[in-house]
């Protein structure tokens, strides 16, 4: 079994234009008058890779800490696409028709038009990952994200997927169960091998 880490680093990983960069403070340090280390941190709720609660673009949507865990562990397919828009008829030829959450590696650059989102919904699918900021881009992001999270499907965006090859994983990602809020980092992880478990 290989588990393979996809989860950008919180403090590197590059900031959606506009976001509020991410900071730390340590607030206490052994040896300085204290008996451990603490810090605090400042950040987007959506920075690095993450998850999209409904309520991020759903007026009295689903908050993150309601968001069904279910869609968030389980097995999943890796896509390779070139990078781009996604149109709802790319969706229909090149994308797996069976699978409950797919994860798009796209070059950091790849995005849903609506079309593609419905399609996908339409399929039933649980969960879309991508590699990118956002499955929306600058102009429209509230069509691709409203087509997946008015169906209940769960969004993770900002997921490294430099090293992994296209194909079949058990994912695990479940995001932090952040009181009432619109988003929450997660700790995403894919585990090869997974034969075992029942898809």
């Amino acid at each position: 079994m290989e588990i393979i880490d996809i989860t950008k680093r919180f403090f590197s990983a590059e900031v959606y234009p506009g976001d509020p960069r991410p900071e730390a403070e340590q607030i206490a340090e052994i040896g300085e008058g204290s008996e451990c280390n603490l810090s605090v941190i400042h950040a987007c709720v959506h920075n690095g890779t993450h998850a999209d609660a409904q309520l991020h673009f759903i007026p009295n949507g689903i908050p993150i800490d309601e968001m069904p865990l279910d869609a968030y562990i389980g097995p999943c397919t890796v896509v390779e696409v070139p990078g781009g828009v996604i149109t709802g008829e790319y969706v229909d030829e090149f994308f797996p028709k069976n699978c409950k959450r797919i994860l798009v590696k796209g070059r950091g650059t790849s995005y849903f038009m609506d079309s593609a989102a419905q399609e996908l919904t339409e399929r039933g699918i649980l969960l879309i990952g991508t590699d990118s900021f956002s499955v929306g881009t600058k102009g429209n992001q509230t069509g691709p994200h409203t087509a997946f999270l008015n169906e209940g499907v769960a969004i993770l965006e900002g997921l490294d997927l430099s090293r992994v090859v296209p194909g079949e994983y058990f994912l695990f990602a479940p995001p932090v169960p952040y009181d009432g809020l619109d988003g929450a980092p997660v700790r995403a992880v894919l585990i090869s091998d997974y034969i075992f478990w029942s898809k």
